[in-house]
């Protein structure tokens, strides 16, 4: 069973723990950004959860205008394992 890539954009981290710093997702298979992401810490057992924002950034000439390259998301929690 195969997966049909969607694409990719930015996430721009605008808050928390890993404010200003940028991980490149995947779109859902709908075309839309994820609502919520989650990263796992570098010293491993806890995880940083983030929800999109409102703020997005399109590509000048991007063929898939109406897509996203960069969306805002916002500090939510970290949950540990």
């Amino acid at each position: 069973m195969g997966t049909t890539s969607m694409g990719t954009y930015t996430a721009k981290l605008t808050d928390g723990p890993l404010e200003g710093k940028t991980v490149t997702t995947e779109f859902l298979e709908s075309g839309d950004p994820r609502p919520r992401i989650e990263i796992p810490a570098e010293s491993g057992g806890k995880r940083y959860l983030y929800a999109r924002g409102t703020g997005r950034e399109f590509a000048d000439g991007d063929a898939v205008s109406d897509r996203p390259s960069a969306v805002d998301y916002r500090y939510l929690e970290a949950q540990f394992d």
